[in-house]
């Protein structure tokens, strides 16, 4: 199994601990980060970044002044930094593809060398579909940071281009549910029971039991459930993403689970999931990181030039080596149709569907 280049990093390293590792992979670049919230995952990875002189920090995010409170902080540590504001709701296409022609007219920003997808919703307690409809936690964790990512493509094959192989990313913050979880293709809008989907997509339903949901079966909806296919889409997504940028323009897709982190993306569960979270942690199912180790992994997939090598390593016949990370190492306890090549595609087929638009490059 393909190994880091830093193999002693793990849960408790800290963000700017990989960015001053792998600071030339930083210096002089630009760098896109979704999820502008001083309390979030996304700012950490900011912070971390920005320590690291690039030449263009871009914070996008849907409400605009939680965006400017996080640059706002950044400017007070590194002032000589050019910090860009890009508003965008990743649950709408429209706005998404607003954000992405606005990015593609910044004439003083003429390639992208990271993309960080950050931003995410968990724990929407109703089943809600979008306008195009399309379910809430889906449409904002998985579509739409696909579709952004592949409209601003452009900028990220013009840096590719005098990059070495990989080093040009896009890096999806996942979670541990690809550990747990698979897709759900017989019904993305959860509207039939658990039980009466096909054997190889109903959930584990004794782990959404220890998360204080009863009766799982007789469910349609779990908000938690809806969480996790969406980021079993994370890692599928670079799969899919990597088969047709890889090689071709070296540009690499990866997706990490972060840890768990006290962050407020819990903040819709109900009391009853709060208490059980605290029960699990309390019997060392998990401990919670702090923010800056939380972003490290994410860091770490942006930057550590071994990474390339994995992924190479995948085209060789190898299982999707390399595409999940956490604890800022490769991980290899995803199940299997979590990083599988046909699902990858499965799920390239859909998003493309979904949004009415193919991609090639």
């Amino acid at each position: 199994m393909p190994s880091t280049t830093h193999t002693k990093f793990g849960a408790n390293t800290e963000g700017r601990e990989v960015a001053q590792a792998f600071s030339g992979g930083i210096r002089g670049k630009t760098v896109l980060i979704t999820g502008g919230n001083r309390l979030g995952l996304g700012f950490s990875a900011a912070e971390a970044i920005a320590s690291q002189s690039p030449e263009h920090l871009i914070l996008a995010g849907r409400n605009i002044e939680r965006v400017q409170e996080c640059i706002d902080a950044l400017k007070q540590q590194f002032p000589k930094i050019d910090y860009k504001i890009l508003q965008v709701d990743l649950s709408a296409p429209d706005s998404v593809r607003s954000a992405a022609t606005q990015v593609l007219d910044w004439a003083d920003v003429p390639t992208i060398d990271l993309v960080i997808n950050s931003a995410g919703v968990m724990g929407i307690q109703e089943r809600i579909l979008t306008k195009e409809g399309i379910e809430l936690t889906f449409a904002t964790n998985h579509v739409g940071h696909w579709l952004l990512s592949c409209l601003i493509m452009p900028k990220l094959i013009k840096a590719s281009e005098s990059s070495a192989k990989g080093a040009t990313r896009i890096v999806n913050v996942s979670s541990g549910s690809p550990t747990v979880s698979s897709m759900r293709w017989s019904d993305m809008n959860f509207e039939k029971k658990n039980k009466d989907l096909p054997q190889d997509e109903q959930p584990s339903y004794k782990f959404f039991e220890s998360w204080a949901y009863k009766n799982p079966e007789e469910s349609k909806y779990i908000p938690l459930d809806g969480y996790n296919r969406s980021k079993v889409a994370n890692v599928l997504f670079g799969i899919g993403a990597n088969k047709r940028l890889f090689e071709r323009h070296g540009i690499l897709t990866l997706a990490v689970h972060p840890g768990v982190i006290p962050t407020d993306l819990g903040r819709n569960f109900p009391q009853e999931t709060l208490d059980a979270i605290q029960e699990r942690r309390q019997k060392g199912d998990f401990a919670y990181k702090s923010l800056g180790a939380g972003s490290s992994t994410a860091l770490v997939a942006a930057l550590d030039p071994k990474l390339a090598d994995a992924v190479g390593e995948t085209y060789q016949g190898n299982e999707n080596w390399g595409s999940f990370l956490a604890d800022c190492q490769i991980c290899d306890k995803a199940k299997p149709l979590s990083v599988s090549s046909s699902e990858a595609e499965k799920l390239w087929d859909l998003s493309e569907k979904l949004v009415g638009q193919k991609f090639s490059w």
